[in-house]
């Protein structure tokens, strides 16, 4: 589920449409909870399907770290990369703001955080040196992530959070001890998959 806070809009031809704050978003803030309305996809389910239904699915799916396609069933789908992202996904099922997002700003995660299959280079927006998403950006980066994600994370019980009621309880009881530096949080590569047998 995705922060209620926000919207789809159209950007251009080259990106499409993407996903924009509507009101202004302060570091911390949770984006985006894995929930029961998402679908789960074995990769066989995907091997067994038609070529049209796979493309949709590299399309809109990120992989998680069992291998399995998770198509969301709401907005999420529509966030675009960026290599200057102001949200990252963490190892708890939920993204969230690792820099303030100002009011009518895109929302974008680094698609590096979601175990492609393939490698590609997007749009080149200043400010970074990476030129490619590629498969393994997560053992490259993950460090770096874990940075961003472990300073956000202490905001967590200190700013509003929407979709605090859609996060299983254990794992809200983790968070909060990790806010407060009171249990370790895991890192972002724990996430990673490998498709290679």
């Amino acid at each position: 589920m995705i922060h209620p806070k926000t919207e789809v809009k159209y950007i251009n031809p080259q990106k499409g449409y993407g996903v924009f704050a509507k009101v202004d978003i302060p570091t911390g803030t949770i984006m985006w909870v894995l929930d029961k309305l998402d679908k789960v996809i074995s990769p066989q389910e995907v091997y067994n399907m038609e070529p049209a239904y796979q493309e949709l699915l590299n399309t809109y799916c990120f992989i998680d770290n069992k291998g399995n396609y998770v198509l969301c069933w709401d907005n999420e789908r529509f966030i675009n990369h960026s290599f200057n992202a102001n949200v990252l996904t963490t190892a708890y099922d939920f993204t969230i703001a690792i820099r303030d997002i100002a009011k009518g700003e895109e929302i974008t995660n680094d698609y590096g955080t979601l175990n492609i299959y393939h490698e590609f280079a997007p749009f080149i927006e200043g400010g970074s040196s990476r030129e490619s998403v590629y498969k393994d950006d997560l053992i490259k980066y993950h460090e770096l992530w874990d940075d961003f994600l472990g300073e956000a994370i202490r905001y967590i019980p200190v700013v509003s959070q929407p979709l605090w009621e859609w996060i299983q309880y254990d794992t809200q009881l983790t968070i909060l001890q990790i806010a407060h530096d009171k249990h370790p949080m895991k890192s972002i590569l724990s996430c990673y998959y490998s498709n290679e047998s």
